[in-house]
């Protein structure tokens, strides 16, 4: 597995690998964590692997977290 890119954007760990050809776009945030597979015949370059923490993805991604901390949360106090 190599390891394209690894940086921390709005409190999150953003982490891209390229592994058995393919992407993987790891995003982290607490106990939190989110994967994307991207098939490295869809990227042109690795620079257009960007798209994935720009804009209205990566909003997306940060809403999903608050949905999912919520869940995990009230699950915790259920133990």
């Amino acid at each position: 597995m190599r390891v394209v890119n690894e940086f921390v954007q709005e409190e999150i760990r953003i982490s891209v690998f390229s592994w058995n050809n393919k992407y993987i776009i790891k995003y982290e945030l607490g106990p939190l964590e989110q994967t994307f597979k991207v098939s490295e015949m869809d990227v042109l370059e690795e620079s257009a692997l960007e798209v994935f923490w720009k804009d209205d993805f990566f909003e997306k991604v940060k809403f999903r977290f608050e949905e999912m901390g919520k869940i995990f949360r009230a699950q915790l106090e259920n133990l």
